[in-house]
């Protein structure tokens, strides 16, 4: 067992990865060992192990990288793409929807693109509009790619493993609240299945669902929580497409509340679709209506003060979980 952050955990899942199969490859901006090993390390060292061959910089070109990664996939391998900033992804679009996620099903099933896009984002960083909205629900509505969320260390090299075996595109949310984090890894840590949620922690009065960094704040609003006598069930999430629904079902059958917190844009966001599902699933027996948070209609802020505004907070979790138990 080892004390390592989420960065750390992505570097080994990367080196394990191209240890056992030189079918591994990664390629993105400054990713070799010459540039820095990505703009937050997690590359670090790999091009230096495993040679320039299998780890590539490219150009300032998000689609280049996904374009490049797509024919690799389709060739054989199975490539990491790292597209820097989760907003850069936009960039790459046409690629990964129109491409990645649908050859599967336009070809009738002959040819499968075992690709994996990371990215990073996440507000909190003063980094502003353009480098840190997170987007899960836009990859989540796009059929044919899966969508992993991880908030701890040993979820970071797991999921990550899971992704890089996986015979179809997934892309991997680096949120930037959660690489810092030190948490316990076992050394041995295998892929963890994706499609699958985690109960954090047991409860009876209330199911709180979230996943990434803003499970990180649910997890710091517990403590208010239970001093107040409130039972919380919290349930990490961990893959927003295909997302969870026995696990999450269960949970709120037997709290009969739910509320869901996530830092992407609450309007047309993840929750509403899980929101949805849960009211349809469960209706007559819900003890209230289900509560959602999210981050306010607008660009996410640059100024310090109105980004921490921005963010949903763990005070806005205790308060709305005090709400829906009245």
């Amino acid at each position: 067992m080892s004390q390592i952050n989420a960065l750390q955990a992505v570097n080994a899942a990367l080196a394990q990865a191209m240890a056992e199969d030189d079918k591994v490859i990664v390629l993105g901006e400054d990713v070799a060992d010459r540039e820095g090993g990505g703009i937050t390390g997690a590359t670090a060292g790999l091009s230096s192990r495993f040679g320039d061959d299998r780890v590539k910089s490219t150009p300032i070109s998000e689609q280049a990288i996904i374009g490049a990664a797509i024919g690799a996939a389709m060739a054989g391998y199975k490539p990491v793409a790292e597209i820097m900033l989760m907003n850069f992804t936009t960039v790459a679009m046409d690629m990964i929807f129109n491409h990645a996620a649908k050859l599967r099903f336009m070809s009738g099933g002959q040819t499968s693109v075992p690709l994996t896009i990371r990215t990073l984002t996440g507000a909190g960083w003063q980094t502003a509009g353009q480098h840190a909205d997170h987007l899960e629900g836009w990859f989540a509505h796009a059929a044919g790619i899966k969508v992993v969320a991880p908030s701890n260390p040993a979820d970071y090299k797991g999921l990550l493993l899971s992704c890089i075996q996986d015979p179809d595109p997934c892309i991997i949310i680096e949120s930037a609240g959660t690489l810092f984090i030190p948490g316990e890894v076992a050394d041995d840590q295998g892929p963890v299945p994706l499609g699958k949620a985690k109960v954090v922690q047991e409860g009876t009065d209330l199911t709180i669902l979230s996943w990434s960094s803003q499970l990180v704040r649910c997890q710091m609003a517990l403590p208010a929580l239970a001093e107040a006598g409130i039972s919380v069930e919290l349930v990490d999430l961990r893959t927003i497409s295909p997302w969870d629904k026995e696990t999450v079902l269960a949970s709120v059958a037997k709290t009969g509340r739910l509320l869901i917190a996530h830092e992407a844009v609450r309007n047309f966001g993840p929750g509403g679709e899980i929101a949805a599902t849960v009211s349809e699933e469960l209706f007559g027996k819900l003890k209230a209506p289900v509560r959602r948070l999210g981050a306010p209609y607008c660009p996410v802020p640059f100024a310090k003060v109105l980004e921490d505004a921005y963010i949903v907070q763990p005070d806005d979790v205790v308060a709305a979980a005090k709400a829906l138990m009245a």
